[in-house]
């Protein structure tokens, strides 16, 4: 299975900083849809074969192989307005997201037990 790393030290926002086809480039290069037989293992991008996919704790596909930048170097994180932000986008997608799975349960009908 081929995996690209497109989430370490990249630190993508919905507002201030949005993901963009010009950051899909390197993707798209390594990719190769019609030609598979000839991808080439980059620094974010790499092949894992079967038996090292499986012998991971309960086959886990949570894989990372690049140093996060922002875990190492504290003097270099993002200013605290910014870091805020970055979880305010992060909060409501997730409760937009939610709201999306609640809307689409089906309405509770009472019983007479209750």
């Amino acid at each position: 299975m081929w995996i690209y790393d497109l989430r370490t030290n990249k630190h993508f926002t919905l507002k201030t900083r949005p993901l963009r086809f010009e950051d899909l480039q390197d993707f798209i290069a390594a990719y190769q849809p019609g030609q598979r037989h000839q991808r080439t293992a980059s620094e974010r991008f790499r092949y894992f074969d079967y038996a090292t996919l499986t012998a991971r704790d309960k086959a886990s596909l949570d894989i990372f192989w690049l140093k996060d930048d922002s875990l190492d170097d504290l003097d270099n994180l993002p200013a605290p307005d910014v870091l805020a932000q970055e979880i305010i986008e992060h909060l409501e997608a997730a409760l937009a997201a939610f709201r999306e799975v609640a809307a689409a349960l089906p309405a509770r009908v009472p019983t007479l037990n209750q």
